[in-house]
């Protein structure tokens, strides 16, 4: 029996998309190799929703956001991230959808959405922004730190709170930390033993031996491994597969411990047929990252997960009088949403 490919599946599925939905029939090029999934660079406001193109566009430039360099590729997780989310941004109806659902899904203390940003980080200079909380300096909205795909700024029944989202779409992890890597690409000193972040929690320190205290990052200032992550734990859970959560739990841990926020999560929004990605912790000790990656800490932050056909069917069952059904066509014809 053929093994299910979900990836090839969808790669598969934008081809056919493009032909109807993308001005050329050029390839684009990613990485020097020319895909036919990949449309040139400079047609990628084509692969945008119509609702959200010149608002997104006018968006990150007056923002300094940089989006995804692979952003023309059809498979981007950040143009599905737009094309999902962003448009909440601006429409109270669609604003107040996500609003009952994140209760749902995330936390019933919610009460409204106050706003919502892509690439979200603290200003420059703030002491909760990335460079202060985390170490990551030279870095923007986008690029060079820790910023969220997508974060909703919520009013809750005692204060405020922030939701920190992570999108994903066909992607088989959420990637290797950048402290083990030996590229000479890496202008920072190298890590003299990267086998050493592969030793299990009830083993060793992980903030002792990680190399990323000597480029001065301060993501374990932060984390507190719970008694259960300490014996569910093979490796450090940045080390091969888990680096992204890793420095989003930072982040949120960090602004939760300010005391300035009732609210903070660390959220996961996926595709919910990408198991490989549910599944790609495994050899951490994180047998399915949804259900498990919580139990690993200790912290004040809370760490939630929805995935992307629940956040489009909540819309479908609830809007009123087929308000959304253009998007919601959009989102079926290009993902199967």
């Amino acid at each position: 029996m053929e093994k299910y490919d979900f990836k090839e599946e969808q790669k598969t599925k934008m081809v056919e998309w493009r032909q109807s939905n993308i001005s050329t029939k050029d390839k684009g090029f990613q990485n020097k190799r020319d895909y036919d999934h990949i449309v040139p660079a400079q047609y990628w406001a084509e692969t945008l929703w119509e609702g959200i193109k010149d608002e997104l566009i006018e968006y990150i430039e007056s923002e300094k956001i940089q989006p995804h360099t692979g952003k023309h590729n059809l498979l981007s997780s950040w143009v599905c991230c737009a094309n999902l989310y962003f448009p909440i941004r601006n429409n109270n109806m669609l604003r107040q959808l996500m609003n009952d659902f994140l209760k749902i899904h995330v936390s019933n203390k919610i009460v409204n959405i106050t706003n919502v940003e892509l690439e979200f980080a603290f200003p420059k200079g703030d002491k909760l922004n990335p460079e202060n909380l985390l170490g990551e300096k030279d870095g923007n909205r986008g690029s060079g730190q820790t910023s969220p795909d997508v974060v909703f700024e919520v009013d809750t029944v005692k204060g405020e709170g922030y939701i920190l989202t992570e999108c994903k779409y066909t992607e088989h992890s959420f990637y290797t930390c950048s402290a083990r890597k030996q590229s000479d690409i890496i202008k920072r000193k190298k890590n003299p033993d990267p086998s050493r972040c592969m030793c299990s929690a009830n083993s060793c320190d992980y903030n002792n031996i990680c190399h990323q205290n000597e480029w001065d990052r301060k993501y374990w200032d932060h984390i507190t491994l719970s008694e259960k992550g300490k014996n569910i734990l093979k490796r450090c859970p940045a080390s091969t597969s888990g680096y992204q959560l890793f420095r989003q739990q930072a982040l949120a841990e960090g602004i939760a411990k300010s005391n300035k926020y009732e609210l903070v999560a660390s959220a996961v929004a996926y595709d919910g047929r990408n198991k490989v990605l549910t599944k790609c912790l495994s050899t951490t000790g994180v047998n399915d990252f949804t259900t498990s990656w919580s139990e690993l800490f200790d912290g004040k932050s809370i760490f939630k997960t929805w995935t992307h056909q629940e956040w489009v069917s909540y819309v479908r069952e609830n809007q009123k009088n087929g308000e959304f059904d253009n998007w919601l066509t959009y989102l079926k014809d290009r993902y199967g949403y």
